[in-house]
């Protein structure tokens, strides 16, 4: 045993859960921490412009590599409040984050003490546990809690908060026999497998859906291996997307509202049975339940018991980690096929293909002002299997996920539930931190982009570079969308003639000069025929000067994303492709498939000539 301060094994035991890195501000509530780490650790702490983006980038460095707990820091009050939003993205999406805030001294937690606030109760809704710590002997005790709580079950956030006195005061610790608690994980049982199998191979036409659970447990390959034993598509969700590659002969498309493929949505309409793993059900992907569900038997494994029956009543739950669930099924499996006793899926399977060969979305355009899926289109072309895309919310979020490929898990790195706007930049400086050598493309709307903009310094300071994908329309696209409903186009523009950059036309922000204010580089495309130079000098750029580096495209200002209210009713705004034609009329499923014209906005107060219809 040994006298140290309560901080200092704090940051030892910080040290042998495996954190290497932090992102936070410091404070005076704070600084006995920093302190122990400036003497006696060997984390590197990534200095943020503000608490809640330093949250989004322990966020981001989670989500990058399996495994991993990003750490945030804040001072006391407003530090704690503005990490609020970031243990929000990270619950929804069952992401651990391990977030630390100072607290006023014990004697003045009730006193209206100048930043203190009840940041445990505050912070208890959007965690798994969210810990003020009274007694400065439980420091280390609390942590080693909180790291067994966020790996435990379904994964998530904890919040520790440490009054200053706390910190500041000697205890007794003897790091040299700490040991991390081994996390707690359910697992299915092969009774439940097997009557889960028995219910697949009784269908016509079954499909696994698969969830984020999948990417989270690093069980992508089980999942690959089960579906080639059985022969059965697998329609991953938003949160899965990269679990199968895109091109996988299996892989049938996503299914929902938005973020989906039309293919994925005809093919899930004829099914009659699906298998869901490590999926929540969100309404994203389902649409209404009613029509979601009429029809077909489901299945669902998740870690976590209670989100079986939370959104409807599966056929058959099993509560069990996607890997310890995708193992004992890839077993039973092989077992069965080897005995004869799996069905012929190959028929189902080819029907499927052809729907994902045929039932496309057009994305050649050469207009100018740039449609947004021309730019979607060449950025497939431009960049390989290996790339990370980085995303949050936004009609460039739903657009992406219509027209981008995704081929590996962790290549898709998305704030899904929650979709905060801002997420975006500081979580690719995570991702960045957590993994130096992978090609990271984030991808925004104007707005999202301007939200939290000022991270951008980080990225030019501590040498985290990257490409940013802006696409600028000038608009709150998304809500524009929306208010069609409405008939209205009110406060969602963000147009105005700069009259610092006449360059930029109405389009308002000159996000160019803003990027290279904040050190980093930035390019403005306008038309088709930039692309593959912009592309490449933006790659130099960031070889060059390890910076991130922003890749601007100039929208047309209304342009309609394919989506509906539900999956058998999606709008196309677009001129569809189809190679096959009478994939494109109603069958039997109910598949409709609209087309309709992107109307202009019922009002635009600024610059109306610059809308391109």
């Amino acid at each position: 045993m040994a006298m140290m301060t309560a901080v200092e094994a704090a940051v030892r035991v910080l040290e042998k859960e495996g954190v290497s890195v932090a992102f936070g501000v410091p404070g005076a509530a704070i600084n006995p921490l920093y302190a122990a780490m400036r003497a006696h650790g060997r984390i590197r702490h990534i200095l943020a412009r503000h608490v809640e983006g330093a949250s989004h980038m322990a966020d981001g460095y989670s989500r990058a590599v399996a495994g991993n707990i990003g750490l945030c820091l804040g001072t006391s009050g407003p530090a704690g409040t503005d990490m609020i939003t970031g243990l929000y993205a990270a619950i929804a999406d069952s992401v651990p984050i391990l977030c630390i805030t100072g607290q006023a001294p014990r004697a003045k937690l009730h006193k209206e003490d100048f930043q203190a606030v009840d940041i445990e109760a505050i912070a208890r809704p959007v965690t798994k546990w969210a810990v003020t710590v009274r007694e400065p002997g439980l420091v280390p005790r609390v942590l080693q809690q909180a790291f067994h709580v966020m790996r435990s079950g379904r994964p998530g956030p904890v919040l520790v908060d440490l009054p200053v006195d706390v910190q500041t005061a000697l205890i007794e610790f003897d790091i040299d026999t700490y040991e991390p608690l081994a996390a707690f994980k359910p697992k299915a049982s092969r009774r439940q497998v097997e009557k889960a199998l028995a219910m697949l191979n009784g269908s016509e036409r079954p499909l696994i859906v698969a969830g984020g659970g999948i990417i989270n447990a690093d069980a992508s390959e089980l999942l690959v291996e089960l579906a080639e034993l059985l022969g059965v598509p697998v329609i991953p969700t938003l949160m899965g997307w990269g679990a199968i590659p895109d091109d996988h002969r299996l892989m049938a498309g996503m299914v929902g509202l938005q973020t989906s493929h039309r293919y994925g949505n005809r093919t899930f309409l004829k099914s009659d049975f699906v298998l869901g793993i490590g999926n929540r059900w969100a309404n994203r992907h389902t649409g209404s339940i009613e029509s979601y569900t009429e029809g077909r038997r489901f299945v669902h494994v998740d870690i976590e018991p209670t989100q079986i029956g939370r959104v409807f009543n599966p056929d058959l739950g099993i509560a069990s980690d996607a890997k310890a669930a995708l193992e004992l099924f890839v077993e039973v499996a092989t077992e069965w096929k080897a005995a004869g006793k799996l069905a012929d899926r190959s028929a189902w399977a080819a029907d499927c293909l052809h729907r994902k060969e045929h039932m496309l979305r057009r994305s050649h355009f050469d207009q100018v002002p740039l449609k947004p899926q021309r730019v979607y289109q060449e950025m497939n072309q431009e960049f390989g299997r290996d790339t990370c895309y980085v995303s949050t919310i936004g009609l460039s979020q739903i657009a992406g996920a219509q027209f981008l490929h995704v081929y590996r898990p962790r290549n898709w790195i998305n704030c899904g539930q929650a979709g905060p706007l801002g997420w975006t930049l500081p979580a690719a400086l995570g991702v960045r931190a957590a993994d130096p050598d992978r090609e990271i493309v984030a991808l925004s709307g104007d707005y999202d982009f301007q939200f939290l903009i000022e991270e951008l310094a980080v990225g030019a300071q501590h040498r985290l570079p990257y490409l940013h994908v802006v696409v600028n329309n000038s608009y709150l696209g998304l809500i524009r969308q929306a208010q069609r409903g409405f008939s209205m186009d009110f406060e969602v523009s963000l147009a105005f003639e700069n009259i610092n950059s006449p360059e930029t036309g109405s389009y308002g922000v000159d996000h160019v000069a803003v990027a290279e204010g904040l050190g980093c580089k930035a390019i403005r495309v306008k038309s088709p025929n930039e692309f593959k130079e912009a592309f490449a000098r933006a790659r130099a750029l960031m070889k060059e000067h390890q910076v991130p580096v922003v890749l601007e495209f100039i929208l047309e200002r209304v342009t309609n994303i394919a989506m509906g209210t539900e999956i058998h009713n999606v709008t196309e705004f677009e001129e569809i492709l189809c190679l096959d034609p009478s994939l494109t009329l109603e069958d039997s499923s109910g598949s409709v498939l609209q087309t309709q014209p992107a109307a202009a906005p019922v009002a635009r107060p600024v610059d109306p000539a610059g809308d391109s219809r």
